[in-house]
């Protein structure tokens, strides 16, 4: 049921950042005016703003003047309930495996449904406009810490606020040397984000806090690379990164203390 909750809850969301993608790199409020057709300008009604289903019974076109309405908006609220199912169903068998309370894990649960909503919106917003906007990154990290904080409380794990502070601390660190080092590769936008998902990371523990930072790397050039050779992008072609340490962060926390625990056995280390 909290599975199947946090998936229905996600498509509400998913919705809800369709906007935010939208208006907040343009500078616009996410609330003020209600949503329109952009070709004609008429207010969506409630009943053409069900998430995935009204797309589909319109078949993809606005019910005034039938301009098509692009796939992206459904694909986002389908990918987004997909999302927070995932994390439900981790987080749910986290609680049961660690013996959290369901206080605890209700608060754990809206850390990482928070994190995982800002994911979405950042990662296509840096690939539409190569920017992570602070209006989306820097609340994240009273916000994080402050749910992060009552989770590890609640779930009588004060010790997990060590590892997600220096989580923090560290990748904020590296990427900003990065950014001083290399303006043109790294900007400081990933710097900021790179503080909010090593608080999430550190929290979760050491194993997923070091495949979470090797693993946005790994993949990111993993992309570049195959860009390079289909010859959709050159040597110097700017390629958003933050998608990329997103990605990395979410492989590191589902299932980064599995991955560091094999990578260590296989050598002997464990």
């Amino acid at each position: 049921m909290l599975t199947t909750g946090a998936g229905l809850f996600g498509a509400l969301i998913g919705s809800f950042l369709n906007v935010v993608i939208f208006r907040v790199p343009a500078g616009r409020s996410i609330v003020s005016p209600p949503s329109a057709c952009g070709a004609c300008g008429a207010g969506i009604r409630p009943w053409d703003n069900i998430p995935v289903v009204s797309w589909l019974w319109l078949r993809g076109r606005c019910r005034d003047c039938g301009a098509k309405i692009s796939a992206r908006y459904p694909l986002v609220e389908l990918g987004t309930a997909l999302f927070f199912a995932v994390v439900g169903w981790w987080l749910l068998s986290a609680g049961s495996a660690n013996g959290w309370g369901w206080a605890a894990t209700l608060v754990v649960l809206a850390a990482f449904l928070y994190l995982a909503a800002i994911s979405v919106a950042l990662a296509l917003i840096d690939m539409d406009t190569h920017t992570l906007p602070n209006k989306i990154v820097l609340p994240a990290y009273p916000v994080g810490a402050a749910l992060l904080g009552a989770a590890a409380l609640l779930a009588s794990e004060p010790a997990r606020l060590l590892p997600a502070l220096v989580g923090a601390g560290a990748l904020f660190g590296l990427y900003l040397v990065m950014a001083l080092v290399y303006p043109g590769g790294m900007g400081f936008g990933d710097v900021k984000l790179a503080g909010v998902l090593g608080l999430y990371l550190g929290w979760v523990g050491w194993g997923s806090l070091a495949v979470g930072t090797f693993a946005a790397f790994l993949l990111g050039g993993l992309f570049a690379v195959i860009l390079v050779i289909i010859r959709r992008a050159g040597r110097r072609t700017a390629i958003p990164f933050g998608p990329w340490m997103i990605v990395g962060a979410w492989v590191g926390m589902l299932g980064g203390d599995a991955i560091a625990r094999a990578y260590l056995t296989m050598f002997g280390l464990v």
